[in-house]
């Protein structure tokens, strides 16, 4: 009975200490899920549990294991309650000191997330500026480059009236061109008609005197035929009194050259000198008989 009953308050001991162990487990398994909630990641999460699971593990085998050392003491001698109760301070004691480790280490892995969710926001806050500046600059820029692109445009525009100008221009001079070069072939054209026009005049009037002077050269040469005819019947020899030769000149006229030349130019000088022409001469002869 006294056995027995030793091993109950083992028991009950054992499972005081386990439940210390497990309680404290517990409240940092708490502790350690809100702090857990207070980040993003899920992944760290889950790993602050597992590592939390081990350490209860851990404790509840050791805690185990002392139940196990105190029933084998319990069932040698009586005396052996008082070294199982030590055991389960010292368990308690390890207990607590795994449980202050583990606090302390849920206490630094929660500082540093605190510090890396700080990091984030200031990261974040950095990175909105940033965003922030940039799209300034950004927008800046767009009003420098829709502002560059109006210049452009304005110029382009300039380029194209001053080119459409410069063809319109340079079409009227074209145009011009043509008109004079047009208006000086048609100068040309009729200066060139009129002086075709004077020289066909000119030689129509050639011709005209050149046939007159034909026909009076040929008139010219039948009256002084038709004279020697009625002076000597066209004999050079032929002599009448003082008179002598084809025209029937007096002889001093010939100067003593009674040759055929020396009477055709005697002839000659004697009716135009007196008469003008041969056919004057034929004229006067018909009126008077003589010349």
């Amino acid at each position: 009975m006294t056995f027995k009953h030793n091993f109950k308050k083992v028991l009950s001991a054992t499972a005081f200490a386990a439940a210390l162990v497990v309680a404290p487990a517990a409240n940092v398994s708490a502790a350690t899920n809100d702090a857990s909630s207070t980040q993003q990641s899920a992944t760290a999460t889950s790993q602050d549990q597992q590592a939390s699971q081990d350490q209860a593990a851990s404790q509840s085998s050791a805690a185990n294991q002392s139940s196990a050392t105190a029933a084998s003491a319990s069932s040698s001698t009586s005396t052996s309650s008082a070294t199982s109760t030590s055991t389960v301070k010292k368990t308690t004691k390890k207990a607590k000191k795994t449980t202050k480790k583990s606090k302390k280490k849920v206490a630094k892995k929660t500082t540093k997330k605190k510090a890396t969710k700080k990091a984030k926001k200031t990261s974040k806050k950095s990175t909105k500026k940033t965003t922030k500046a940039a799209t300034a600059a950004v927008t800046a820029s767009a009003g420098q480059s829709q502002a560059t692109d109006q210049q452009d445009d304005a110029a382009k525009k300039a380029a194209e009236a001053a080119a459409k100008k410069a063809a319109a221009a340079k079409k009227a001079a074209a145009k011009k061109k043509a008109a004079a070069k047009k208006k000086a072939a048609a100068k040309k054209k009729a200066a060139a008609k009129k002086k075709a026009a004077a020289k066909k005049k000119a030689a129509a009037k050639k011709k005209a005197a050149a046939k007159k002077k034909a026909a009076k050269k040929s008139a010219e040469k039948a009256a002084k035929y038709w004279i020697a005819m009625r002076e000597s019947g066209g004999y050079y020899t032929a002599r009448n009194g003082s008179c002598y030769g084809r025209y029937q000149l007096l002889i001093s006229y010939l100067g003593g050259d009674l040759s055929k030349k020396n009477q055709e130019r005697t002839a000659d000088r004697y009716v135009y000198g007196r008469y003008g022409s041969w056919v004057n001469a034929k004229r006067f002869w018909l009126a008077h008989n003589w010349y």
